[in-house]
């Protein structure tokens, strides 16, 4: 998903001189194509974070187009006071570039762990944020919003998953829809769509169809599209590799109870092992639930308490 990112980077600089790349001592295999193609626009701040965001401040209020890439949590919780007085402060169109969303630098700790980025980001006002599903979809995604006059946060996973999903189709404010399906609705954003659509698959072999539900684009949120799928869904399950408050999860359950929907819902997260102890990204998704499998038993759970549940659908009362 990064080499994607940067190769479409790499792209729209070249027609656009205004197109800035700062990293904060990260990036190495991956920013060097912009780097060696612009060297009087590309800066390495070192282990600087906040400073990175001042001087993005700066060039963004100069007429440039500054993008800041690091480790999701140092690019948004380290110099978060440097981006709500900066670029939000004054409106101005600081792209920062979060790399490693969830748990994806897994054995570095949970120093690296990304789990709060979707929350506080979204607290922003006038902050895009973006968490495509792929590296074609991170593509479409900035070359949808790289000249935006607003700032914009993207969390980036490390890697694509296995198989591009999305067919490489992004619009603003929109969910993109990746199944349909009768039985139970199940919504995630970013990376975790892949696991979440293998989840599908495995209810559809058991006799339970999944409607699948992507959100790149959390903030604007795709208000539309959620109220028209939750007002189908029989029951609904959000999946997501942040932490339960604030993020997607926070977001369905706001539309769900603004609009009166009485369904059944649960939100599988992200978790911390806690006192000091650590592991892979795949030990951390299996330990809070978010395995494919772990993904399939929860659906199917809530899919039979949505069958012994008659009253779950209807529709809200209209004065």
């Amino acid at each position: 998903m990064r080499r994607e990112f940067i190769a479409k980077l790499c792209e729209l600089a070249a027609r656009d001189p205004r197109i800035m790349l700062l990293t904060a001592d990260l990036g190495f295999s991956v920013v060097e194509p912009f780097a060696q193609a612009y060297p009087d626009r590309f800066v390495n701040v070192g282990v600087a974070e906040q400073n990175m965001i001042g001087i993005a401040t700066g060039l963004a209020e100069a007429g440039f187009l500054p993008f800041c890439y690091s480790i999701a949590t140092f690019a948004t919780l380290r110099p978060y006071e440097f981006i709500r007085n900066g670029p939000v402060a004054h409106e101005l169109p600081v792209r920062i570039v979060g790399v490693g969303g969830g748990f994806d630098y897994g054995t570095g700790g949970s120093t690296h762990h990304s789990l709060e980025d979707i929350a506080v980001m979204r607290a922003l006002p006038g902050m895009m944020v973006l968490a495509p599903v792929d590296g074609p979809q991170a593509a479409a995604a900035l070359d949808c919003v790289w000249s935006a006059p607003s700032p914009v946060y993207f969390r980036l996973g490390k890697d694509s998953p296995q198989g591009a999903i999305s067919g490489g189709r992004f619009e603003l404010g929109r969910a993109q829809t990746m199944r349909r399906g009768a039985d139970v609705l199940l919504i995630s954003t970013g990376a975790l769509a892949a696991e979440t659509m293998t989840a599908a698959e495995t209810l559809a072999s058991g006799g339970v169809q999944a409607t699948v539900l992507s959100l790149p684009c959390l903030a604007p949120a795709p208000l539309a599209d959620l109220g028209t799928a939750l007002a189908d869904a029989s029951a609904v399950l959000t999946v997501e590799a942040h932490q339960q408050t604030g993020g997607l999860g926070s977001l369905v359950a706001e539309v769900l109870a603004e609009a009166g929907l009485a369904r059944p819902f649960r939100r599988l997260a992200a978790t911390q092992p806690g006192a000091g102890r650590g592991g892979s990204a795949t030990w951390l998704m299996e330990r809070s639930g978010l395995s494919a499998d772990q993904i399939a038993s929860a659906a199917r759970e809530l899919h039979l308490l949505s069958c012994h549940e008659p009253d779950s659908v209807d529709h809200p009362s209209h004065p």
